[in-house]
């Protein structure tokens, strides 16, 4: 199909070159004017003059699709789309990749992916060097928000479109650099902060007295914005208090960590909000280490963790089906669609007798 669209641009393109050369009518008036002027002067003038309109034709890199500069590479027979994700510590980026290379073999693109091990220089550093191989467009789930912005001002500066999914880049960081992106994908974060909040006021009462503690990640503005969401909910109860908050680092150890030492220093907190799946799988731990049986968790959902009456419900996001979206997107780019600048994506809610399914994550 891309080999089919080449050959009609250049069947067109010669048309056009032929047309301009023969007539001496129609619309562009100007250009035809030029054109027999031009036939007037010396052959090897006229000569010199089509070699550089030829060289200046083959130096143009890009052209619009959707309104977006598309490089060149992308009329290959298997464009390539450069992938990087953080890590494969997380069950949520294993899904993730899984999704980018099925649906890239499905659409026909060669899909590189790179990962970080959560190291911002290391995934720069991996960035840089996939644009050495020209890519279509980079498919960019950043480690930390901020530090996202130099890679998409790296893609920006080599003439790639950048795609992102789940971790936002800061806004405020790309506006410094004069970064910008095509699209972000991924979980309506704030609308999954509000369900858990509900949830609580559904369990507890609607002005039941509630002490609750954080398990978020104050660097990624996709868990800031979780949290946003349910103190926004929850706020409807006026007994309702946030009374501790703390860094889970998006990783079950250093949630296990940070959540017994915030249970400890607040003996009075009876709810416990995760918003990361790593996050609320340590949280769990240190409620069943620590034997509070008088603290219920509530957050985004832990790996195929089933849910019980301490563990009362979570949001869940469907990584591998936004892996494959964010390939749709670039898919429908190149046939000639606008991307949206944003894509939300509804969470599935599960509560106490209900276990999510593989790749259902928080």
């Amino acid at each position: 199909m891309r080999n089919r669209h080449r050959a009609i641009g250049a069947a067109l393109l010669s048309t056009v070159l032929l047309m301009s050369a023969c007539s001496s009518d129609g619309d562009d008036a100007s250009d035809i004017t030029t054109t027999a002027a031009a036939a007037t002067t010396t052959t090897a003038a006229a000569e010199n003059t089509t070699t550089t309109a030829a060289a200046e034709d083959t130096t143009t890199t890009t052209a619009s699709a959707g309104g977006i500069e598309r490089p060149a590479a992308c009329d290959a027979d298997s464009p390539f789309v450069a992938v990087a994700l953080p890590n494969l510590t997380n069950p949520y980026y294993v899904a993730m990749k899984r999704g980018f290379e099925e649906a890239g073999a499905e659409a026909g693109f060669e899909i590189e992916v790179q990962i970080a091990n959560d190291d911002d220089a290391a995934q720069l550093a991996q960035v840089e060097a996939m644009l050495q191989k020209d890519p279509c467009a980079l498919a960019f789930n950043g480690v930390k928000s901020e530090p996202a912005a130099a890679i998409v001002k790296a893609a920006n500066e080599a003439g790639v479109p950048v795609f992102t999914v789940n971790v936002i880049v800061s806004d405020e960081a790309m506006q410094d650099q004069d970064a910008h992106i095509v699209q972000y994908l991924g979980a309506d974060n704030k609308a999954g902060g509000r369900q858990m909040a509900e949830l609580v006021l559904t369990d507890f009462g609607a002005d039941a007295d509630l002490k609750i503690g954080f398990v978020t990640e104050p660097d990624e503005q996709p868990t800031v914005i979780r949290d946003e969401g349910f103190e926004e909910a929850i706020a409807a109860d006026a007994n309702a208090e946030v009374v501790a908050k703390v860094d889970g680092n998006v990783k079950p150890d250093d949630s296990l960590q940070v959540t017994t030492e915030m249970l400890q220093g607040n003996p009075d907190i009876n709810v416990i909000f995760a918003n990361t799946g790593p996050g609320t799988y340590g949280a769990l731990q240190a409620l069943q280490i620590l034997e509070k049986d008088d603290v219920t968790l509530y957050g985004f959902c832990a790996s195929e963790e089933p849910l019980m009456d301490q563990y009362a419900g979570c949001v869940a996001q469907e990584p591998e089906d936004y892996g494959r979206r964010v390939i749709e997107q670039i898919d429908l780019w190149l046939g000639g669609a606008t991307p949206e600048p944003e894509v939300l994506r509804p969470l599935k809610i599960f509560v106490t007798g209900d276990t999510p399914a593989p790749g259902e994550v928080g």
